[in-house]
């Protein structure tokens, strides 16, 4: 306990002079406290328990991103970062309490041994897990495990009248930070980003490669809804885009000196349109790219305002194999726009914020967002930007409610269209492959009407009542949803996006500006 407590002391003050903190008056009095608890309370007290619930209480009173992180909670924490966790490598859902395969993970063990698309896993390890209400933490336990060890799979696949047996031996499995990489057309390139983690750059140097060799000459860069990540992803990400010795961030607080980071000669894509797709939802890492990329001019931003958070967290381990990631560091843009918004009102309001965005109509209505000339800088080039509030996008594009209707917010919501499609495809997924072997042929050809009028009938089963009217207003983003969803299921991610994005105004407007030649970025004055 009491190493528990002078760990804490240490971090809270960020400073290893064991002499200076050993006997600090806060420490020594939290210390006497939980002992006088422990020995004089009427009821017997989980000692465990009051230090967590201490140190949750602690954190509540720091900024919005500083965290204690439970030992039980540490692992699934660091996975989507560092990009791997050890199973057997399969997407699934959960159908009518069966389990269901979307997907094998690319090179993963279960693509290995012949698991397809649509398997039914019935039996682990010879024990039935169908129809018994298994759950997403249950298939966790079931499936996941150390390198090297094996699990049995009994499968049920369309087709077959037996079950197929098959050993799995569980691997490494890759979790992808590039949701998407493709040619839009014969000059421009597009990659999505989902997270900025261990093997991002990796991975966005097999996309550059790929565009390349199909003639990419301009780039679409997708940071929407990106929650950010490493700080050192973020600037080998923007390396890859700008000249040698450019500063890309710069790092700074009460007890940490300034950190300048800067770019380096090598970067597979520092000479050509660059357009960075960035919303509400893109936030930390992203903001560092998307504000070099605009304070340099080598981008043009196109999109809504970004989320705001200007902090960075370092990681301190606690001796009970828990941690906190603690705010040592504001980070600044080139410029020198710290982007973190205001946090005064607490976790909540702050959290609350990009709800009172929607509703103040600053997600459609460029002219109700207002930033104050205190916190107003200047590009490369001259050109106005402004800190104290996320990265205002040189391109307005308004978010577009018109086309969601009640009816299809509710088959979204409830789930309705994942679950009609793994179902769908547990019966025409053989026949969609035969008529359409390729994507392009699939893009090109496949209608939805009548995949439509099944989903219809698959909802009203599950209790939603068709609405003509609603129906009416929501086809076209109804339809293209469900042929981006079958097409994920029957090829690949980029798939998918290839024929969602056609639902993104912000997407559709970068593709505008690249058509329209060097106008915009001429009157931006963006370096290409």
């Amino acid at each position: 306990m009491k190493k528990i407590l002078f760990a804490l002391s240490l971090l809270i003050a960020f400073n290893y002079s064991n002499a200076q903190y050993c006997s600090s008056e806060g420490s020594k009095k939290f210390d006497a406290l939980l002992q006088i608890v422990k020995y004089a309370y009427v009821d017997t007290v989980n000692e465990k328990k009051l230090v967590e619930d201490a140190i949750v209480g602690m954190f509540e009173k720091l900024d919005p991103h500083s965290v204690y992180i439970p030992k039980e909670e540490l692992q699934k924490m660091n996975e989507p970062l560092e990009g791997s966790f050890e199973g057997v490598g399969i997407q699934f859902n959960i159908l009518h309490d069966t389990l269901v395969v979307v997907s094998p993970i690319p090179g993963g063990p279960s693509e290995k041994v012949g698991i397809m698309p649509g398997d039914k896993i019935i039996k682990v390890d010879g024990k039935n897990i169908a129809g018994v209400g298994i759950k997403n933490s249950d298939v966790q336990k079931l499936l996941r495990g150390k390198k090297g060890t094996k699990v049995d799979v009994s499968i049920m696949r369309h087709g077959e009248k037996k079950l197929l047996d098959f050993t799995i031996i569980r691997d490494e499995i890759p979790i992808f930070s590039v949701d998407a990489s493709y040619m839009i057309d014969d000059k421009t390139g597009y990659i999505k980003v989902n997270r900025f983690a261990k093997e991002t750059i990796t991975e966005m140097k097999a996309a550059f490669e790929k565009l390349k060799n199909q003639n990419m000459q301009n780039l679409i860069l997708d940071l929407q809804g990106n929650g950010g990540g490493y700080l050192k992803t973020a600037i080998d990400m923007a390396d890859e885009f700008l000249p040698d010795r450019k500063l890309i961030v710069y790092t700074e607080g009460r007890s940490q000196p300034r950190n300048e980071y800067f770019s380096t000669a090598k970067g597979n894509f520092e000479k050509g349109k660059l357009i960075v797709l960035i919303d509400e939802g893109s936030a930390s890492a992203s903001e560092i790219v998307s504000g070099a990329m605009q304070d340099h001019d080598r981008a043009l931003i196109v999109g809504r305002r970004s989320f705001g958070k200007g902090l960075v967290q370092k990681p301190f381990g606690l001796p009970d194999g828990s941690a906190i990631r603690l705010t040592t560091a504001r980070y600044y843009t080139p410029a020198g726009r710290c982007i973190q918004r205001s946090y005064k009102g607490g976790k909540k309001d702050y959290y609350n914020e990009l709800m009172k965005r929607y509703e103040h109509g600053e997600l459609t209505n460029k002219d109700s967002i207002h930033f104050p000339d205190s916190l107003k800088y200047k590009t490369d080039h001259g050109r106005i930007v402004y800190g104290g509030g996320g990265i205002m996008p040189d391109v307005f594009v308004p978010l577009d409610t018109t086309k969601v209707s009640d009816y299809f917010a509710k088959i979204r919501r409830k789930g309705i269209m994942y679950e009609f499609i793994l179902t769908y495809l547990d019966g025409n997924r053989g026949k969609l492959l035969a008529e359409y072997p390729t994507f392009s042929s699939f893009q090109d050809k496949y209608q939805t009407d009548d995949v439509i009028n099944k989903l219809v009938e698959f909802a009203e089963k599950k209790g939603i009542e068709k609405d003509e009217k609603g129906l009416e207003e929501s086809k076209e983003i109804l339809a293209l949803n469900l042929k981006a969803l079958l097409a994920r299921n029957l090829y690949d991610n980029s798939a998918f996006y290839q024929i969602i994005n056609e639902l993104n105004d912000s997407y559709l407007k970068a593709i505008e500006i690249m058509n329209k030649g060097d106008k915009y970025f001429k009157e931006n004055k963006i370096s290409y």
